[in-house]
């Protein structure tokens, strides 16, 4: 994959531990970040990130705050986006970090149906 199939991001020697941790010191950042440990792509719709409470540009917000940390990568396919978390760049700049704020983290909350029209 081509540096130009991926949005903007910090190169991993760049990546900052006090950016890392204001980036995630917010509820809906570490709710993303739950969702990314999987370690697979996922895509920008806030209902499949269980974020459909938020306006799009909110969830959008959130996203772009990660990937600028270096938390995250973004990979562009055409007008679609897929992000994934940047493990192995975190786990080389802070060894133990990632485990540990995801150990720490509290579950996420229980998602209710919709309720019937």
């Amino acid at each position: 994959m081509s540096d130009d199939e991926r949005l903007p991001q910090p190169a991993t020697a760049d990546i900052d531990l006090v950016t890392v941790l204001h980036a995630l010191g917010d509820p809906v950042r570490m709710t993303l970040l739950l969702g990314y440990a999987d370690d697979a792509e996922h895509s920008c719709d806030p209902r499949a990130l269980g974020l459909d409470h938020l306006h799009k540009s909110t969830v959008s917000h959130h996203m772009r705050v990660l990937r600028e940390a270096g938390v995250t990568t973004t990979r562009v396919a055409g007008r679609n986006r897929f992000v994934s978390l940047r493990r192995a760049d975190l786990d080389t700049r802070f060894p133990g970090l990632l485990d540990a704020l995801l150990a720490a983290a509290p579950p996420p909350a229980p998602r209710h149906p919709a309720a019937p029209a």
